[in-house]
């Protein structure tokens, strides 16, 4: 499946409109027990801001990407210490696999869960959230473990909800944990698409595609859709 070329745009630029393909069957939701074994990825603290990143404001990570994904629910999986979660509209919850992540979360007053704990929580409902979110995941994982994750997940999204999968760019890439290799955006439309997922955007963000050589905050961003 991946080595797919994308044609699709590496900047910022208006959104597309919502595909009109055709419709199709969703997945039934998986039961209790069954969550990928690798889902998430601990990644270490944000150091001190210094190069081109000071010059950035300090902010929710990925506001703007939650808003074009909307103001509903949203599961994210790969939620670490929740800083991004807390930015989440009200009923959000989040799914790691550290523990010690999830406690923190609920100590913040954050709904978070390791991955079977969550599917045996009554938020695993199928199309129970409006939104996926799972950032700074995909690179540490391999193709299987992908197809997995995105399998196990896409379906508490309801029809129509969106899907938005956030990985490094080559600064990034280089700073984090040890990938399992470089999730660039030919690879995230593949995953997407395989996974039943029709692809209405990729861009890169903060900062056009080039930038991600140098800043680490840099990131491939693909949105998608779940089919009506």
């Amino acid at each position: 499946m991946p080595g797919r070329t994308d044609s699709s745009a590496a900047t910022d630029s208006p959104d597309a409109g919502p595909p009109g393909s055709a419709p199709r069957a969703a997945r039934p939701a998986p039961s209790a027990g069954t969550a990928p074994s690798a889902s998430t990825a601990r990644l270490p603290a944000e150091p001190a801001r210094g190069g081109p990143a000071r010059l950035l404001p300090a902010r929710t990570p990925f506001r703007s990407q939650l808003r074009r994904i909307g103001r509903g629910r949203v599961l994210e999986v790969g939620c670490g210490t929740g800083d991004t979660l807390a930015g989440c509209a009200p009923g959000s919850v989040g799914v790691d696999h550290d523990p010690r992540s999830v406690a923190r979360c609920r100590e913040r007053g954050l709904t978070a869960y390791t991955a079977d704990a969550f599917l045996a929580s009554p938020h695993a409902r199928p199309g129970a959230f409006d939104a996926l979110l799972t950032a700074h995941v995909l690179e540490h994982l391999d193709d299987e473990q992908v197809e997995g994750l995105l399998r196990a997940y896409v379906p508490y999204v309801r029809p129509g909800g969106g899907v938005l999968l956030i990985t490094a760019q080559e600064a990034g890439h280089r700073a984090g944990p040890t990938p399992v290799r470089f999730t660039d955006f030919p690879l995230l439309r593949a995953f997407a698409e395989s996974a039943g997922l029709a692809v209405r955007r990729t861009y890169s963000h903060p900062l056009p595609r080039p930038a991600g050589m140098l800043l680490r905050r840099n990131v491939f961003v693909l949105l998608g859709q779940v089919p009506r």
